[in-house]
């Protein structure tokens, strides 16, 4: 698996781009580290981490461009907020931010305005911005929306 989403990566993914992981880059413990960062220093790009509950520190000590419990990302016209746990609201939900998550593997697709980005759900490969906004679109609204930003456009 993880020589899989490594090569899906480097064919994915341009020395130029960020690569955003959000969670749980390693799930190991101290005697893998040697071949963990020989992993992570293949990987092309800016590599920014959102860190997950098996994010170890030395995982969190590798040399990240960005370690973050939550941050929002601006794309374009779209605005991103990054956490590994799915939340039910966050900063800007309201002006059309959308969540991105990971930490529920495959038993949770999301929401219209909160897409679970996890590999397990993607067919082990990295996901786009486009691809995203995508799957949002045909994703349901979370049924506990109206009772948490009650006075929001996605009514």
């Amino acid at each position: 698996m993880d020589t899989r989403i490594c090569d899906a990566i480097c064919s994915t993914v341009g020395q130029d781009d960020d690569l955003w992981i959000i969670g749980d880059f390693a799930f190991t413990g101290e005697m893998a580290r040697p071949g963990i960062e020989a992993r992570f220093a293949s990987l092309p790009g800016r590599k920014h981490l959102v860190v997950g509950n098996h994010d170890l520190k030395w995982i969190l000590d590798l040399p990240w461009d960005g370690v973050h419990d939550i941050v929002t990302v601006k794309d374009d016209d779209s605005t991103f907020v990054l956490c590994h746990y799915p939340m039910i609201t966050w900063n800007g939900a309201r002006r059309g931010a959308i969540q991105l998550f990971d930490h529920v593997h495959h038993n949770w697709k999301g929401s219209a305005n909160a897409v679970n980005v996890g590999v397990d759900v993607w067919g082990f490969t990295p996901v786009s911005r486009r691809k995203i906004l995508e799957r949002a679109r045909h994703l349901p609204v979370n049924k506990h929306w109206h009772e948490v930003e009650p006075r929001t456009s996605r009514q």
